[in-house]
């Protein structure tokens, strides 16, 4: 019965496409679209639960009339049959119903709108570009991602449980004091205009105040995570008492913005009880009026206080949930800053897969300057023939990477093409581009997973024995046989820690050529691929790679130049713009910028001040 329950919905299917809303409605809105179907439901059996809890008490006070009215001898022939009916509706019937209320509520709603909710924003992040990743905190993001679910979730679970469940009993007690007499049921409803007035006014504060306290719940999860992300910089640089200090602002922010929320539940407190206090005196003291000119029963009398009593309890629990309404809606808010923001590189509608065939590179007339108007990239042209080797070279700036940026859809040029076998990249799909690039980058990282699957992220259906095969070619087996985790595991089972920080950077590095010799993908990039290497190391490294080479279409970015004399051709970048193209030899005997660059290196490194 759970399951049956708990499958009405899958949280996982695949969501609306395009950017989540940005606006509150609209986004819970979408959310919903999946359960539209069983709210109906849950509004029904919900109301049918706070028409039983109030005609409980109605009914408690038609008890004390008969027992007042009836002589007890006669009491039950009289009434037994109405009270057994009533016994075994309690018994039986009423948990049925409630139970029925629970599941859609718990099994249904909650058990799934949390996950869609994280899913759906998760899978949206993961579309975004990599620039979006480097303009934010990861934690922030993490945190955000992780808050939205329960706030959506509880939001919903919260205005039928309480909201919904509130107005329903509400209106039933004006309708049954109205019932016995109008001047009963009249404090009640002067007490309800008066609450919804002040719920509207304390809830609308209160939503603000959460969306700032969210906002620096966040920003302290940031810092946090950023602390611990890169603790080796902290303790190389001596610098925790800086980290203290810096997440400690934060959390001093926190603090205050948590303060000037708490204040508001005080203020809400003191005012709920005077209001209820008019309540209590106005509803049960009108009743008591009345029975003493005979108006009503006493019945009647204890239905109405019994009532009031419960709107009593009930009020403060329905200003609560009023609150957190709030407060999620300044949670969500919060979260959709990050989570409805339009990815920026997209594939275009119906985008074919790359169909790559001899591996042809041509930039034509590239411009990238992020946005600024300057640095980046200006005018590249460039052709890259199939199988040709190219070396990329350039002081800092100069524009290599975003070369390879752009040439990965990392981002999208601002102006011109970038073509492979004479398709522009812009009008593929991006997960059949980077299928068939592989890349080595400096700083290579690793998921925190097995260094199985860390080698096996090139290729997912490699058999052992080639994941084996590729990371021996990357000199990496020898030393994976000897590593062990904190758990126990060995060899290729041993986990790797976050980004790979419990290998050394040349152990990192050579997974990380081991997964994309794995990857055996057509065009091959690599960005100071072997810079993390000892010279041993790297000189069967570099035959390795140059063994991987052949066949594909390669650049590689070194600025130590002698791993790129031996490349057909080298290009050289300044100020974004290619100055110089040909052979090692013909760019020595030019004597320009290559040839200084040569001539000024310090220990086979680029020197950083080469003179043009």
């Amino acid at each position: 019965m759970f399951r049956r329950f708990e499958n009405l919905v899958d949280p996982f299917a695949e969501p609306p496409a395009g950017t989540p809303p940005a606006t509150l409605w609209a986004y819970l809105r979408t959310q919903l679209v999946p359960f539209r179907r069983h709210l109906i439901w849950m509004a029904v059996v919900g109301a049918v639960v706070a028409l039983i809890e109030m005609g409980l008490i109605f009914y408690s006070g038609r008890v004390v009339n008969l027992i007042t009215d009836a002589e007890p001898a006669a009491f039950w022939a009289e009434h037994g049959l109405e009270l057994t009916l009533a016994a075994l509706f309690i018994l039986f019937l009423r948990p049925l119903i409630m139970g029925l209320n629970h599941l859609l509520l718990e099994q249904t709603l909650a058990g799934n709108m949390q996950e869609q909710v994280r899913w759906r924003a998760h899978r949206h992040l993961l579309g975004q570009s990599a620039g979006f990743f480097q303009n934010d905190f990861a934690g922030r993001l993490t945190n955000r991602v992780m808050q939205m679910g329960p706030a959506v979730e509880d939001s919903v679970h919260m205005f039928f449980d309480g909201i919904w469940y509130a107005l329903t009993y509400v209106a039933g007690a004006l309708i049954i004091l109205y019932g016995m007499d109008w001047r009963i049921a009249l404090p009640l409803g002067l007490w309800l205009v008066a609450y919804v007035a002040y719920s509207r006014n304390i809830a609308r504060r209160v939503g603000a105040a959460s969306e700032r306290w969210s906002d620096a719940r966040s920003l302290v999860t940031g810092r946090v995570v950023d602390a611990y992300t890169n603790i080796e910089s902290v303790k190389l640089f001596a610098s925790s008492g800086r980290e203290e200090a810096y997440v400690l602002s934060a959390m001093r922010r926190l603090r205050l913005r948590f303060q000037r929320f708490l204040r508001l539940m005080t203020e809400m407190t003191f005012v709920l009880n005077v209001m209820n206090g008019f309540l209590i005196v106005g509803v049960t003291g009108a009743a008591v009026l009345l029975w003493t000119r005979g108006a009503v029963t006493v019945g009647e009398v204890a239905a109405a206080a019994a009532l009031t009593i419960r709107l009593n309890g009930m009020s403060g629990w329905i200003m609560w949930v009023t609150i957190r309404l709030f407060e999620h809606a300044g949670v969500i808010r919060e979260g959709l800053r990050s989570i409805a923001r339009p990815q920026t590189v997209v594939d275009v509608p119906g985008a074919p897969a790359l169909a790559l065939s001899r591996g042809t590179i041509e930039f034509r007339d590239v411009h990238h300057h992020y946005g600024r108007g300057h640095g980046g990239l200006s005018g590249v042209n460039l052709r890259i023939a199939p199988g040709q080797k190219v070396g990329l070279v350039g002081r800092s700036g100069a524009g290599k990477s975003s070369l390879v940026n752009l040439l990965l859809r990392f981002r999208d040029a601002e102006q011109g093409q970038i073509l492979i076998d004479g398709q522009d990249i812009a009008r593929v799909t991006q997960e059949s581009l980077r299928r068939q690039i592989g890349m080595v980058t400096q700083d290579s990282s690793l998921l925190h997973r097995s260094v199985r699957a860390n080698i096996l992220y090139g290729n997912p259906d490699a058999t052992e024995d080639q994941m084996i095969a590729a990371a021996r070619r990357a000199e990496a087996h020898d030393f994976i046989q000897t590593l062990q985790d904190r758990h126990g595991r060995t060899g290729y089972d041993a986990q790797v820690g976050e980004r790979g920080v419990k290998l050394s950077g040349g152990q990192r590095q050579r997974i990380a050529i081991a997964r994309v010799i794995l990857k055996d993908a057509p065009i091959l990039v690599l960005d100071e691929a072997t810079s993390a290497l000892d010279s041993e190391v790297e000189a069967a490294i570099q035959d390795t790679l140059y063994g991987v080479m052949e066949g594909k279409t390669v650049i590689a970015i070194a600025h130590r130049l002698s791993t790129i004399a031996r490349m057909d051709r080298i290009v050289v970048l300044d100020n974004g713009r290619v100055v110089e193209d040909g052979t090692h030899d013909a760019l020595l005997a030019r004597r320009g910028i290559y040839a200084g660059l040569w001539a000024r290196q310090s220990g086979g490194f680029l020197g950083m001040d080469a003179a043009e």
